[in-house]
C-alpha cells in the first residue's frame, strides 16, 4: 500500500522528523527534517531524491506533531513532570537573578517531553559571570561555546549546562540584547520570554494545590515518568510500507539547490519552544 495512504510525503517526513526528535533527542527543526527526508527517500534504495520543496513539513506541523506524540506517549505523569521542572527553573532563575533570568522553551510553555530540559536566558556585561555563581554555589557546571550566523555576522554564544533535579541549560546574551524581541523558528513570532513573577504566577495558576503544598514543603516532590503511561505513539507503524516500489511518486527529481537544502549545513537552530512551541 502507497505513502498516500498516510497523507503523502509531506505527512510521512513529518511523523518522521517528530519521531527523531522524540526518541533520539534531536534538538534542531532543520536536523529533524533533514535526517527523516533521507530516511524516507532512502527506502527506495536510490541515490536520487525525490521530492519537491512542497514536500517538507514547515517546523510547525512538525511540532504539532512531536506534541501529540508526546501527550500519547507520556500520558497523565506530564503534569507531574512539568511541576516539578518548573520549580527547579524557578530555583535556576532565582540562583542568577543578577543576570536578568528568563524563562523561555518547553517548561514555559508546559509542551514538555521526556528529554525536556530548563532553559534560562542570562543578560549580562559580564560573560565569566554565571560560571562563578554556578561555581559558589557548588553546581558542577560545563560550558559550551556556539557560534551563529546573526544579521550577516558571526556570534559566539555561551551556555552553561548544570544538573539539578532537572538538567538546565543557561544561554548568556549581552545586556543590550534584552531589548530584542528574537521570533520562533515555529511560528515566526516573537519568542515569550518569562520572568521570575511571570513563572510563579504560572504555576499558582496551573498548578495550584501543587503550589500550596510546595510552599509548605518547601522541596521538590518525587517525580517520575509512569511507565504503564506508555502507549503507541500516532506514528507507530508510519513508515512501515514504504520499502516497497509504490511507495515514492517518480514524476519529479530534485534539482541541486533542493538537495542542498538537505544536505549543506543547518546554522544552530536552538528548539526555544520545542519549544516555544
Amino acid at each position: 500500500m502507497g505513502i498516500d495512504r498516510f497523507g503523502g510525503l509531506r505527512a510521512v517526513v513529518c511523523a518522521e522528523a517528530a519521531r527523531v526528535m522524540y526518541e533520539e533527542g534531536v534538538k534542531q527543526y532543520f536536523t529533524a527534517k533533514r535526517i527523516a527526508a533521507k530516511r524516507v527517500l532512502g527506502r527506495r534504495g536510490a541515490r536520487e531524491a525525490r521530492f519537491r520543496p512542497s514536500d517538507l513539513p514547515s517546523n510547525g506541523e512538525i511540532r504539532d506533531a512531536l506534541l501529540a506524540l508526546a501527550a500519547l506517549a507520556e500520558g497523565p505523569s506530564r503534569m507531574r513532570v512539568l511541576f516539578a521542572m518548573r520549580l527547579c527553573a524557578l530555583e535556576a532563575m532565582e540562583a542568577m537573578r543578577d543576570f536578568e533570568p528568563r524563562l523561555i522553551g518547553s517548561v514555559s510553555t508546559g509542551h514538555i517531553r521526556r528529554g525536556s530540559d530548563v532553559d534560562v536566558q542570562l543578560f549580562t556585561d559580564e560573560p565569566e559571570g554565571p560560571e562563578l555563581r554556578a561555581r559558589e554555589l557548588g553546581w558542577p557546571s560545563t560550558i559550551e561555546h556556539v557560534c551563529i550566523r546573526k544579521g550577516g555576522a558571526i556570534r559566539e554564544y555561551t551556555h552553561v549546562h548544570v544538573e539539578r533535579a532537572f538538567a538546565v541549560e543557561y544561554t548568556i546574551y549581552p545586556r543590550f540584547d534584552l531589548r530584542e524581541r528574537p521570533r520562533s523558528s515555529t511560528d515566526g513570532k516573537p519568542i515569550e520570554r518569562k520572568t521570575l513573577a511571570a513563572l510563579r504566577a504560572i504555576i499558582a495558576k496551573e498548578h495550584p494545590i501543587e503550589w500550596a503544598t510546595y510552599q509548605t514543603v518547601g522541596e521538590i516532590p518525587e517525580w517520575s515518568w509512569d511507565e504503564d503511561d506508555e502507549a503507541p505513539g500516532p506514528f507507530d507503524g508510519l513508515l512501515a510500507e514504504l520499502d516497497d516500489d509504490q511507495g515514492i511518486p517518480e514524476d519529479f527529481v530534485a534539482t541541486d539547490e533542493e538537495r542542498a537544502m538537505l544536505e549543506g549545513d543547518e546554522e544552530y537552530d536552538p528548539l526555544p519552544g520545542f519549544e516555544e512551541l
